[in-house]
């Protein structure tokens, strides 16, 4: 191409900018735009990771839960070295391995009533009543079950205690890892009070003792066996409706007292031995 040749493509060239409303030239070389937006780009995103890096050495890490294995061979331990009560109220209060102890509960509670009682009853833990008064059962709920027992003739007949010692923050219905660790003591209470049947108040109860998903109004009205973990004991339990339930049901104390009833006919049967049944 000669030298006229180049001027008049560059003439024409420059026409067509013109005409496409193109001034003025902002540099004399032609530039990359795209390797030059993707250098910004990864500038930035290195700066914004410079930013964050010393937030996230600074987020605190969550410590880890409680050893529930090694908090159960504590509990087991101290409950089988109680030979009785009193001597299992004060292993209860000496133990570390629930941690609802730490979480704004006063003081343990573990039980009322009669220690050698054909009956005990198992709630599922302290509310805000028995964490001021240290004993099971003592709050409206508990005035509504001392009711109904002293209409089915059972209130002398009784010993009662939870699933958990401690209250739970905020009357929370409490884990199956915290009844887990408080078993061993509810266990060994079974075994020195020797009562000939159990009252499961409520599902949390029910479900724990029994080790069952069903919910409550499946299970009460309904006679199960507990067995021990050693297998050295059975007794026949019934499921029936938390009295905190029916403060806020009425309605359902119907079923609730039909429970009693069935509970106390079994009750005033002759006792029999173990190999015979309940």
């Amino acid at each position: 191409m000669t030298p006229n040749a180049d001027i008049r493509a560059a003439e024409s060239l420059l026409a067509f900018w013109a005409d496409a409303g193109v001034e003025a030239s902002y540099a004399d070389a032609p530039i990359d735009r795209m390797a030059e937006g993707l250098a910004q780009l990864s500038a930035r995103r290195a700066a914004v990771s410079a930013a964050i890096a010393p937030s996230a050495a600074r987020v605190p890490v969550k410590p880890a839960g409680p050893d529930i294995s090694q908090a159960l061979a504590q509990a087991r331990a101290l409950a089988a070295a109680a030979p009785d009560l009193e001597a299992l109220a004060a292993a209860i209060a000496g133990f570390d391995g629930c941690a609802l102890k730490f979480e704004g509960a006063s003081q343990s509670v573990f039980s009322r009533g009669r220690p050698d009682a054909p009956l005990m009853i198992i709630g599922e833990g302290p509310g805000g009543d028995e964490d001021r008064q240290g004993e099971p059962f003592v709050g409206r709920a508990g005035k509504l079950l001392d009711r109904m027992l002293t209409a089915a003739g059972l209130q002398d007949q009784v010993f009662i205690t939870n699933t958990v010692f401690w209250r739970p923050p905020g009357n929370r219905t409490p884990t199956p890892a915290e009844q887990a660790v408080c078993a061993p003591f509810l266990h060994r209470a079974i075994q020195l009070v020797g009562p000939r049947m159990l009252l499961l108040a409520g599902a949390a109860a029910a479900k724990s003792v029994l080790r069952s998903s069903e919910g409550i109004l499946a299970m009460r009205g309904r006679w199960f066996d507990w067995k021990a973990e050693e297998g050295d004991l059975e007794l026949p339990a019934l499921p029936t409706l938390h009295p905190a339930f029916l403060l806020r049901q009425p309605a359902a104390k119907k079923k609730a007292w039909a429970d009693m009833l069935m509970l106390s006919e079994r009750l005033s049967r002759p006792h029999r031995s173990p190999e015979e049944g309940a």
